[in-house]
């Protein structure tokens, strides 16, 4: 299997994990933990989705495909950004850079 970049190693580490506790959590053995941190086996998505919620990134994160830890959803977003959001999305490219400059011109005021 082709070793590849995840980030489980990275993730454990920042939260202040050991292997044998996250395989705790995972309920796998710690030699399986290695070899999922070194890219010799990959996790099932029940791991995947254990571990994204464990170390708050999307499961894409944590094995590497993006770069992005936690994509915006409009979900988690306050109805007034939200609102912006659907309203933006309305805009011509032309528009879009307008708002964008008058935007930044009235955050510069503060």
């Amino acid at each position: 299997m082709q070793e590849q970049a995840n980030r489980i190693r990275e993730l454990r580490e920042e939260k202040k994990i050991t292997q044998v506790r996250l395989s705790i959590e995972l309920e796998k053995t710690q030699e399986t933990i290695s070899a999922y941190e070194i890219g010799k086996h990959y996790p099932s998505v029940k791991s995947l989705m254990q571990m994204a919620n464990l170390f708050g990134a999307s499961m894409d994160y944590v094995m590497g495909i993006s770069p992005v830890r936690n994509p915006m959803t409009e979900k988690n977003l306050p109805d007034d950004d939200v609102k912006f959001l659907q309203l933006f999305r309305r805009l011509s490219k032309l528009q879009k850079e307008k708002a964008c400059s008058y935007m930044e011109g009235m955050a510069s005021e503060n």
